[in-house]
C-alpha cells in the first residue's frame, strides 16, 4: 500500500532512504531533486511549506512540497495550497506513483492547513502526460500561469 507521509513523521531510516531517490537529469529542470526540495523545506520555519514522501512498502519512492500562505506564487490564488517539486524515483516511474501522490494531496493539504479550499499547480505546456493525468484526476486548466521555458506554463486547479 502506498502512503503519503509528512516529512516530520518519517523515521531516521526513511529520511536516509529519501536521499536515495534519483531523478533523471532531464527531469531536474522541472522538479529539482530531493536535496533542493529539502533545502527549501528545512529553510522554512513557519510551517507554510510542508514536505511529503510517498512510501512504497515503507520506503520513500517519491517526494513533493506543498506551499501555503506567503510562499504561494504570484500566479496562484493567495488562499490556495500549491504543489511543487513532485519527484518520483526514475526506477519507479510508470507504476502509478505520480497518480498516488496526486490522489493523496487533498488529504495532505487539509491535514496541514484545515479549511483550505483548493490546490493549484503549474505545468509546462508540452507536458502532455502530466496534463492528461491532472485532467483525469479532476484538475481544471485555468489558463496561463507564467512564462516558462517554452512559453507559458499552464495553471491547474483542484477544488476541494
Amino acid at each position: 500500500m502506498n502512503v503519503l507521509m509528512p516529512y516530520p513523521d518519517l523515521s531516521p531510516d526513511q529520511m536516509h532512504q529519501l536521499m536515495e531517490i534519483e531523478i533523471r537529469p532531464e527531469q531536474k529542470r522541472y522538479s529539482g531533486d530531493v536535496d533542493m526540495a529539502l533545502y527549501t523545506l528545512l529553510g522554512c520555519l513557519d510551517g507554510e511549506i510542508r514536505g511529503f514522501a510517498l512510501l512504497v512498502d515503507e520506503v520513500p519512492k517519491a517526494f513533493l512540497l506543498l506551499k501555503h500562505g506567503r510562499y504561494v506564487p504570484e500566479w496562484a490564488d493567495p488562499q490556495a495550497v500549491t504543489l511543487h517539486a513532485l519527484q518520483v524515483d526514475w526506477r519507479m516511474q510508470g507504476r502509478g506513483l505520480g497518480r498516488a501522490c496526486l490522489e493523496g494531496l487533498p488529504e495532505a493539504a487539509r491535514g496541514a492547513w484545515p479549511g483550505v479550499k483548493q490546490l493549484e499547480l503549474s505545468v509546462d505546456a508540452d507536458n502532455v502526460a502530466g496534463i492528461g493525468l491532472y485532467k483525469a484526476l479532476g484538475w481544471v486548466d485555468r489558463g496561463e500561469a507564467y512564462r516558462g521555458r517554452i512559453g507559458f506554463e499552464r495553471r491547474f486547479v483542484l477544488e476541494l
